[in-house]
């Protein structure tokens, strides 16, 4: 799958954008602040109804104006044209997909696959459980529609749970209503649990020989489920802490308290690794999601690369740019000459230069 066509109105600081996208290598160059990643972001929008960056609907507005809207023309792997639009209003989204619209995010996911590399990401490894959570989520819901459904289920159930929890300090007699709750609780988790469980030992594979393909044998990764709970014992884990939950008005067991462990040469890779082997860890991980998509979809997602060249070293870099293979990528840069000097030789590449909202083509790669 790639994307033919862009069209944007009104998104955050870009007024208008109608591009062509090249099926390789797409490079948006610009200095900091112009819009480069706003392009990206509408991307990643259309396809997750999600933005990386901001919570609010508000923030992908432009600031004069009352909406925004977003349209992909994105052909498959079979040649089907898929055309895919997106009305934002500070209160809410409206998609439509082939001129159907879409009741529900899980519906939207999978249209479009895409993975998304920033510099956010290459905190991965060291930041908290939470940024790891998302990451995990965000990938399976992309993957798998039905996750996404037991997800919502579980944090909608979760926040009732917890709103009971608090009544119950006002009034007792609630605590026998307790149990229904719980045991919907560990029906959609323990269905997450398993989803996430699966997708990291599969993620891990890939991603060690990634690491040792980088680092030439030189660093062994491990990538480990850390769940808050065993399956067989959650049940048992909420009726034992359910004194304390109540005196906290929230859960303190289940799989929002999951986290995802790297080790690296045997060692805790939050704590002992270098920010080198982090990033090599993260770089491995990101070609490991690739390599998942195509295997799964029968064709490669598109790559978001926001940035992400100037954080890593020479080495690094061209692991990467001779990883990419046959997917298409949309690339940004602060300098054309650092832009373009990784993809010289690579045909078909589309440059676009970026200035205050405006995107304006600027060559072709030979």
């Amino acid at each position: 799958m790639h994307i033919q066509r862009v069209v944007l109105q009104n998104f955050r600081n870009i007024a208008t954008a109608d591009l062509e996208l090249a099926s390789g290598i797409n490079i948006l160059y610009g200095e900091n602040a112009q819009g480069k990643t706003n392009f990206l972001e509408s991307i990643y929008f259309c396809a997750t109804g999600r933005s990386h960056r901001a919570s609010r609907f508000r923030d992908l507005v432009m600031l004069t104006k009352k909406e925004a809207a977003i349209k992909i023309e994105a052909r498959s792997g079979s040649g089907t044209l898929d055309e895919m639009r997106m009305e934002i209003r500070p209160d809410g989204k409206f998609s439509v997909v082939n001129g159907l619209p879409i009741r529900k995010l899980g519906d939207l996911y999978g249209r479009l696959s895409v993975v998304l590399f920033s510099p956010e990401d290459l905190s991965l490894v060291k930041a908290g459980p939470a940024g790891r959570r998302r990451f995990l989520d965000m990938e399976l819901c992309q993957l798998y529609p039905a996750y996404y459904h037991d997800l919502r289920m579980y944090h909608k159930v979760l926040q009732q749970r917890n709103n009971l929890l608090r009544d119950i300090n006002r009034d007792d007699s609630l605590r026998e209503t307790l149990e229904l709750w719980d045991e919907q609780l560990v029906e959609y988790g323990n269905k997450i649990m398993r989803a996430r469980r699966a997708f990291v030992d599969r993620l891990g594979q890939i991603a060690a020989q990634n690491q040792h393909n980088i680092t030439g044998g030189r660093e062994v990764l491990e990538i480990i489920y850390d769940n808050d709970v065993d399956e067989d014992k959650f049940l048992e884990a909420l009726r034992r802490k359910r004194g304390v939950d109540i005196m906290r008005g929230s859960t303190s067991a289940g799989i929002h308290r999951d986290d995802v462990g790297f080790v690296i040469n045997g060692e805790d890779g939050r704590t002992f690794a270098s920010q080198g082997q982090q990033r090599t860890a993260v770089l491995a991980v990101k070609l490991a999601e690739i390599e998942i998509v195509k295997q799964e979809r029968g064709h490669p997602p598109v790559l978001l690369l926001d940035d992400v060249l100037s954080e890593l070293d020479k080495g690094r870099q061209n692991y990467l740019l001779n990883n990419i293979g046959d997917l298409q990528a949309v690339i940004t840069s602060t300098g054309a000459e650092n832009a373009t000097s990784g993809f010289l030789g690579k045909g078909g590449a589309r440059v676009f230069g970026v200035e205050n909202g405006v995107i304006v083509p600027r060559e072709v790669l030979a």
